[in-house]
């Protein structure tokens, strides 16, 4: 399969208001590519516009509620109605929700599903007939497909099943011989907006469990699998460690999660039910790719591993290796 280079390249960008899409769309518009953008927030596309034209970039904007089939087809729409084509459909809109699963209504968990899921269905059905010709389908999961977190049941549930979504429509797509490059970008902790913008029952500022990476390691991903397919990549070490891990002994991370899992996913902040959140409704403010725990931030030092295949096999291995010894010593110190 051949992909265009960045800058021959029309790419969608879903999800575009703050975190990673929004440095996704900018990375696209400083490669040269021209970038329509989507999301529900119309202040936060129009800055996001301002940017990228200022940059010397070329971009339009779609207002889009995911949950919406017609929207996001008008996306669609709009970007053959403007460039002509589309290669390279990125999707990443997502709303998350910390609380206890009995503290959840039937509601809130449908909406997380509705957007996280739904969403990027209806992405994959407005966008593929027009990538038929050798394009780009590239989604933004999470490593909670992977493994699902306490206080995050919606969330983990739809990345789950947008996991086991991607993994059929791969194999369709290869039955029937389309040259389409179906990529699921799985990020681990990301520093984004997300943990301001979802809502919580915690009583508290919700945060991921630490350590965080920058949502420039996950644009950087996207644009290497719009150019050279991929079935998925991990972003953030510590995201392989744990898949590594859950694949090894699930009910040892199990115990990890019961010791670190609620702890590490609460701030000392107050943070009552009636702030406003972005469930629902767009939520202003959020403008920006980065959150506001840059001080937790660490390097992500393995992603340039799947772009050197026997480099990539030989720390695999090593990988395996060290996620056995951790594996191997959580059980000790359970069992002591």
């Amino acid at each position: 399969m051949q992909l265009k280079p960045i800058n021959e390249q029309v790419a969608v960008i879903v999800g575009a208001s703050s975190g990673i899409g929004r440095e996704t769309a900018r990375q696209f518009a400083q490669g040269g590519a021209k970038v329509v953008v989507a999301a529900r927030t119309q202040s936060a596309l129009d800055s996001l516009v301002d940017e990228i034209k200022t940059a010397g970039g070329e971009a339009v904007a779609v207002v889009c509620d995911v949950s919406e089939f017609d929207q996001v087809k008008e996306v669609a729409q709009q970007t053959l109605q403007v460039y002509g084509r589309m290669d390279t459909w990125v999707h990443a809109a997502a709303i998350g929700m910390f609380a206890p699963f009995a503290e959840i209504s039937p509601e809130e968990f449908k909406r997380v599903m509705d957007v996280n899921l739904m969403g990027q269905a209806h992405g994959l059905w407005a966008a593929l007939p027009h990538l038929k010709h050798g394009g780009s389908f590239i989604s933004v999961s999470s490593v909670e497909g992977r493994r699902a977190l306490p206080l995050q049941s919606p969330y983990s549930a739809s990345k789950h099943a947008l996991e086991g979504l991607l993994e059929s429509v791969r194999v369709e797509l290869a039955h029937s011989g389309s040259p389409v490059n179906l990529t699921s970008i799985l990020p681990a902790t990301i520093n984004t907006p997300f943990y301001n913008k979802a809502r919580t029952k915690l009583g508290v500022k919700p945060t991921g469990v630490p350590p965080y990476y920058q949502p420039s390691v996950v644009a950087e991903a996207i644009l290497h699998a719009a150019q050279h397919p991929h079935r998925e990549l991990i972003v953030g070490d510590v995201g392989r460690v744990l898949d590594g891990m859950q694949k090894l002994s699930p009910s040892l991370v199990d115990s990890l999660l019961v010791a670190i899992g609620f702890v590490g996913q609460r701030t000392n902040e107050p943070k009552p039910e009636s702030v406003p959140d972005g469930l629902f409704e767009p939520i202003e403010g959020y403008d920006r790719a980065e959150g506001d725990y840059g001080n937790l931030t660490i390097p992500s030092v393995l992603e340039v591993l799947d772009r050197q295949p026997i480099a990539k096999a030989l720390t695999g291995a090593a990988l395996g290796a060290v996620a056995l010894f951790l594996v191997a010593r959580a059980a000790r110190s359970i069992d002591a």
